[in-house]
C-alpha cells in the first residue's frame, strides 16, 4: 500500500476498528515513493540487449527451446524494464529502440557513416556525462515560469539563490526576473552547458561547472530544482540537512513526497511549483490507520 493510500484509508476507517495505530505509524512513518528508474537509462539498454538477444537466437537457427528460452527472458525484460520506465516519454523510448535499430541494421533506411555516429556520441557524453546519469537530462525552466514567485516566497535583498543543476540558463534568467536584485549562482556537470549557461545567465550571475550535489548548500537562502520525480527524495534530504532555519528548497514540477510542502504555487502556465521551507517536515500520517 502507497502512503497516499495509507493515508485515505486512514481516513475512511472508523477509530473503533483501528488497532495497532502505534505500529502502523511506525511502519509508514518515513515511506517514500518506490523508486522507478534512478538508473536510468540502465532499464533501456538492458531491454534492447534482451530484445536484440532473442532476435538474434531466433536468427542464428538455435534449437526450439533455447530459443523459447530467451524469447521468455526478452519479455520479462520488456515488462521489467517498461515498469520502471516512470514515465510515458521513457516507455515510448523503450518501445521503439529495438524496432528502431532493426530497421538500421536492416539497411532499410539511410544509415550515416561510423564517423558521424561517432561525433553523436560524444557529443551526448559530453552534454551527459556518465555521473549525471541519475539527474535530469536537459529540462530548460519556460521563459516567465517564475514570474510572481516574490510574492510566494520573499527573500531579503542580496541574498544568494542556487539554480542547482542550471542547464544552459534558462532557469537563472527565470530567477533573475522573480528575484532582480539577488545574487545569483548557477552549478552545472557538463561543461559545454557550464558555458553556454555562463554566455546566457544574467549580468551579475555566477556560473561554474561542478556537481551540485557536492556543492554546500547552507550558503543560499534559496535553492531551485528542475530535476526528475527520482532525485527529489535525495534532494529534500540534502536540504533538510544542509539549508540553514528559513531558507528554502523550490521544485519546478516535481514534488518531494515523503516531505510536507510548506507551499505550492502555480507558475502562470499551470505548473506546479513545490516549495519546502527550512526546517522541512516529514509528512504524518492520521492518527487512525488501519492494520
Amino acid at each position: 500500500m502507497s502512503w497516499t493510500a495509507c493515508c485515505n484509508a486512514c481516513e475512511r476507517w472508523p477509530a473503533s476498528k483501528v488497532r495497532g495505530r502505534a505500529v502502523v505509524r511506525r511502519l509508514y512513518r518515513d515511506v517514500k515513493p518506490a523508486r522507478t528508474s534512478d538508473r536510468w537509462p540502465l532499464p533501456a539498454l538492458l531491454l534492447w540487449l534482451a530484445a536484440w538477444a532473442g532476435y538474434v537466437a531466433l536468427r542464428v537457427g538455435l534449437q526450439r527451446p533455447v530459443a523459447e528460452a530467451f524469447g521468455i527472458v526478452a519479455l520479462l525484460a520488456s515488462v521489467w524494464a517498461i515498469r520502471r520506465g516512470a514515465t510515458p516519454a521513457r516507455r515510448v523510448m523503450m518501445a521503439l529502440g529495438f524496432p528502431l535499430s532493426w530497421v538500421l541494421a536492416a539497411g532499410l533506411v539511410p544509415v550515416p557513416p561510423a564517423w558521424a555516429w561517432a561525433l553523436l556520441l560524444l557529443a551526448a557524453a559530453a552534454l551527459y556525462p556518465w555521473r549525471a546519469w541519475r539527474d535530469a537530462p536537459l529540462y530548460p525552466t519556460p521563459p516567465g515560469a517564475l514570474d510572481g514567485l516574490r510574492e510566494a516566497v520573499w527573500l531579503p535583498p542580496r541574498a544568494r539563490v542556487l539554480d542547482a543543476g542550471c542547464g544552459a540558463g534558462d532557469g537563472l534568467r527565470a530567477l533573475e526576473r522573480a528575484y532582480p536584485d539577488a545574487e545569483l549562482h548557477g552549478v552545472e556537470r557538463a561543461w559545454p552547458l557550464a558555458l553556454l549557461a555562463r554566455w546566457r545567465a544574467p549580468a551579475g550571475a555566477r556560473v561554474r561547472r561542478g556537481d551540485f550535489w557536492a556543492e554546500d548548500w547552507s550558503r543560499y537562502d534559496l535553492v531551485y530544482l528542475f530535476q526528475r520525480p527520482e532525485t527529489m527524495p535525495r534532494a529534500a534530504a540534502k536540504a533538510a540537512a544542509e539549508l540553514r532555519p528559513g531558507a528554502w528548497l523550490v521544485s519546478l514540477e516535481f514534488e518531494a513526497a515523503a516531505w510536507q510542502p510548506t507551499a505550492v504555487w502555480r507558475c502562470p502556465d499551470g505548473r506546479p511549483l513545490w516549495l519546502y521551507q527550512q526546517p522541512l517536515a516529514r509528512r504524518t500520517l492520521p492518527e487512525s490507520c488501519p492494520d
